[in-house]
């Protein structure tokens, strides 16, 4: 196809090329395997490539094109990045960490299962932090992931590696996980969409299935696209007990109008501080919104970041913490920030009950603002950016002229953690003056998935969509 930018179309147009026949899947993977190649000894997103058996499925899927009868899936020949967290039989599955390499997949998770049943095609699995226990992207094990818009960066975690590669033109589509942010910070750090869907609404394995924090999620550059890999991983699974039967179809489109949607724009969730251009860029989404017709209004929530995370840390103490304490017998091995994590945690165990009532109290105010609105927009990240190369044990991240004790207080996507029945879409909302995206979260009623997709095509049409290539 001379003259496309093949790395970055989008899957929904590389779905009409291939049933029109003026682009094959192969020609596509190629172009991607290309891009990855050129790509990688600066942005470090990848960890394993699949490329022989990829090249096998897309010459299958190019043959069900070419076909008489063609083909009903509806991922058919689209590459896809999958996190390495996400199991995949045969593959390694090491998530980061020294202490677990040479392990390899046994059973694919059911996110995996469900794209390549769609005819997705996994060519390459992305990097994440050890055990997903952090906001950037850095291991012993993999080393640094940048960001491709400013390589002195993160593009975010713990699916940084996806960020990044969506944004680098690796893949249209890619997975991720989310225990306290880790889809939507790297989508707003990397400029793409991504959507922590409602909590048992994408099955996963057990035992984290069960933590009602974590959620496995699909993210993009295009809302579309976003909604078309929801739409295939979505639905009850026989992994997963808490996974909920007939999941809803997105639209893969917008519906115009935003007339009689009520949005609530809260800017701080409590005591959260913002650098000046989040504020600058989220205001600007409520007025994109606001001339889409919505009515908007902007409100306060009587939360504390203490509060949150007091609550967080309760949770986390009693499950994932308790499940790498063990590992601390090889301490040396671990990074320091999973080391600073099990300590954080540590004060907290044997709290569980109390942050549960903790979580109860937080949400009432948020169960009331949804009495009367249908949407809460607020900020992503508080923060314009996170520098590479530090763990951010000892370092404190300065955001909007405070200085925190903990860099997480510089992101908003924990509470969406503790209320892990509201979807939560992370969409565009600009840049900061660095060249490091900024994004504001779409927050919708408990199980109303449909609503924030729908605010999601509002803002892509206003122009705060993936916008153009990264250079570096």
């Amino acid at each position: 196809m001379p003259g496309a930018d093949l790395p970055y179309l989008s899957a929904a147009e590389a779905l009409a090329l291939f049933r029109s026949r003026a682009l094959s899947p192969v020609e596509l993977l190629d172009a991607l395997i290309e891009r990855v190649e050129e790509s990688e000894p600066a942005l470090n997103a990848v960890v394993d490539r699949r490329y022989d058996e990829a090249r096998t499925e897309a010459k299958a899927s190019a043959e069900r094109y070419a076909s008489k009868t063609g083909t009903d899936r509806p991922l058919d020949g689209v590459p896809v990045a999958a996190k390495e967290e996400h199991p995949m039989v045969g593959r390694s599955w090491t998530q980061g960490s020294l202490l677990l390499d040479g392990t390899v997949a046994t059973k694919d998770h059911p996110v995996i299962e469900r794209i390549q049943a769609a005819g997705g095609i996994i060519h390459v699995r992305t990097a994440t932090p050890e055990f997903c226990a952090a906001g950037f992207t850095e291991s012993k094990q993999w080393g640094i992931t940048r960001n491709p818009w400013n390589l002195a960066m993160t593009p975010g975690g713990s699916s940084g590696g996806s960020g990044a590669a969506l944004a680098a033109g690796y893949a249209p589509m890619a997975t991720g996980s989310d225990i306290g942010g880790s889809i939507r910070i790297p989508a707003s750090f990397s400029g793409v969409v991504g959507y922590k869907p409602p909590f048992g609404r994408v099955p996963a394995m057990p035992p984290f299935s069960m933590d009602q924090y974590c959620h496995d999620g699909p993210m993009a550059r295009t809302t579309a696209d976003c909604a078309l890999l929801e739409n295939v991983i979505a639905g009850e699974h026989r992994y997963d007990i808490v996974s909920l039967p007939d999941p809803p179809t997105l639209s893969l489109a917008g519906h115009g109008s935003l007339a009689g949607t009520r949005v609530a724009l809260c800017l701080n969730l409590g005591d959260f501080p913002l650098d000046p251009e989040i504020e600058v860029n989220t205001r600007a989404a409520a007025a994109a919104l606001a001339a889409a017709g919505a009515t908007v209004t902007e409100v306060t929530l009587p939360w504390t970041r203490r509060e949150i995370f007091d609550a967080a840390l309760c949770h986390f103490a009693a499950i994932m913490s308790e499940g790498i304490e063990p590992l601390l017998a090889r301490a040396d091995e671990l990074t320091g920030y999973v080391r600073a994590f099990v300590a954080q945690c540590a004060p907290f165990k044997g709290h569980f009950e109390s942050g549960l009532e903790l979580e109860g109290k937080l949400y009432a105010p948020l169960g009331d603002l949804f009495e009367d609105h249908d949407i809460l927009l607020c900020p992503t990240l508080g923060t314009r950016g996170i520098a590479v190369g530090d763990d951010y044990v000892d370092t404190k991240l300065v955001v909007g002229g405070e200085s925190l004790d903990w860099y997480m207080e510089g992101l908003l996507t924990l509470p969406f953690n503790l209320f892990s029945r509201c979807p939560v879409l992370s969409v565009p909302s600009g840049f900061a003056d660095n060249g490091v995206p900024t994004g504001v979260q779409v927050v919708g009623r408990r199980y109303r998935d449909e609503s924030v997709f729908q605010i999601a095509y509002a803002l892509e049409a206003a122009g705060m969509g993936f916008v153009g290539r990264p250079s570096w």
